[in-house]
């Protein structure tokens, strides 16, 4: 599928992301129990944030809409588990290969008019280090890619919509997205051969309008690829248990106090 590792850092609240671009607030309403707080450590099957167009009746105009969503795509096909919630045995669909979304069966009814962005301050990945003299693989070194100007960045993403099979037809679906990944340039190649696909502020409405077909030079690009920067991160972002700031910081900056679970 074309994975990149499948972490990343997002800190700004919904209602100030829905401001800072010019779009209605459809997330804070619908979090309901769950934490708008930021979160360092963002894993596959968390509910985030996304940017999406839609329309509120047939014929106006698209606006857009900040929603919260599963990450990890579930296709409207997907059979429902017993505790009536989409069976997910299978693989989690987080990624999509960019040169794949418009002929994959399971993408490329999405491609077409349900395109989405990520939010993110920046993703994590982990840099292989060969092997050690015992002839084990040595520990891979976890490296932090974000927006060097303090900006978000913006990732290319699908959504879906998924209901019970049994479910009322007023029933809220479940809505949930994947990244689009793409092959890594300059020098993000040297850590990881994949990474997720950039949308630049200008081509936002471009990616998203629902009623136009998919922009394959979109596909093809690395918008705002001036703007990430890496630096190296402590080890403490292998686990998904650890969660706070201090995983962002230079791998030389690491907390005497932390322990790696």
């Amino acid at each position: 599928m074309g994975y990149m590792c499948g972490r990343f850092a997002v800190t700004t609240d919904p209602a100030l992301l829905a401001e800072k671009i010019h779009a209605i607030d459809e997330a804070t309403s619908a979090q309901k129990d769950s934490s708008g707080g930021p979160n360092y450590n963002v894993a596959p099957t968390t509910t985030i944030s996304s940017v999406v167009k839609r329309h509120t009746e047939p014929d106006d105009e698209s606006t857009r809409r900040v929603r919260l969503m599963r990450w990890g795509l579930v296709p409207p096909w997907a059979k429902s588990a017993e505790d009536g919630g989409p069976d997910t045995k299978g693989p989690l669909l987080i990624n999509a290969r960019a040169d794949k979304v418009t002929t994959s069966a399971v993408f490329r009814d999405s491609a077409k008019g349900k395109r989405c962005l990520v939010p993110m301050d920046g993703w994590y990945e982990w840099r292989p280090n060969g092997e050690l003299a015992s002839g084990k693989k040595a520990p891979k070194t976890p490296f932090y890619m974000y927006g060097g100007d303090g900006e978000m960045l913006f990732m290319a993403g699908l959504w879906s919509t998924w209901r019970p099979k049994d479910a009322p037809k007023d029933a809220p679906p479940l809505l949930s997205c994947t990244i689009i990944t793409t092959d890594a340039a300059g020098p993000l190649a040297e850590i990881h051969d994949r990474m997720p696909l950039t949308i630049s502020r200008e081509d936002w409405d471009r990616w998203l309008d629902p009623d136009a077909p998919i922009d394959e030079g979109l596909l093809r690009g690395h918008g705002d690829l001036d703007r990430i920067e890496i630096r190296e991160v402590s080890r403490l972002v292998n686990s998904v248990r650890n969660n706070g700031p201090e995983l962002i910081e230079p791998a030389d900056q690491e907390p005497e106090q932390a322990t790696l679970l």
